[in-house]
């Protein structure tokens, strides 16, 4: 089914001259985690494209979801995650939900680049992803949990040895200056 839906997306995106969506392994997995939220909620004529605007579900550990995806807020923030409930999850009834609702506004907006898909049980989360530091959907290179014994170079320490220099330099040529 996410096959199907993503050649369908990036079907509905060429009709419309817009370019078609990459696949993005982060977005998926933040979908595949809504996806499971949603699993066990019943679909009703107000839950997934039906959604009023302002009225979706917020989850509390929103935090750790994007943690076991390895994304943080800030790289996600530009992005839209938008769920959808079908019965069966059937396919022409799928794609119509994202192209003919609410989130066609979405799947029109030149800005986004990527797409990830996630379903569970009647729900299906499809993620969209943009090319702007917010909206990347990279991985967060902030994780504490590496392993790694080397320290990335960072060039702060040059720019502070250099500023030094120049502190230096200034103060001995002011004092020569004041004792001649």
């Amino acid at each position: 089914e996410e096959d199907v839906l993503f050649t369908g997306i990036n079907s509905y995106r060429t009709s419309q001259n817009l370019t078609i969506l990459n696949k993005n392994d982060n977005a998926e997995c933040l979908a595949d985690e809504i996806a499971e939220r949603f699993k066990n909620r019943p679909c009703t004529n107000v839950t997934g494209s039906a959604t009023v605007p302002g009225t979706e579900p917020q989850f509390e550990d929103y935090p750790k979801i994007l943690a076991k995806c390895h994304l943080n807020v800030s790289d996600t923030r530009d992005g839209s995650v938008m769920p959808a409930c079908v019965p069966r999850l059937e396919s022409s009834l799928v794609l119509t939900n994202f192209t003919k609702s609410q989130y066609s506004m979405s799947l029109n907006e030149s800005k986004f680049t990527g797409m990830g898909i996630g379903k569970e049980n009647d729900w299906i989360v499809v993620v969209l992803t943009t090319n702007t530091p917010g909206g990347t959907y990279s991985t967060d290179t902030n994780d504490d949990d590496h392993d790694d014994d080397h320290d990335d170079d960072d060039s702060n320490g040059f720019t502070f040895s250099i500023g030094l220099v120049n502190y230096l330099l200034v103060f001995i040529l002011s004092f020569c200056f004041f004792l001649c």
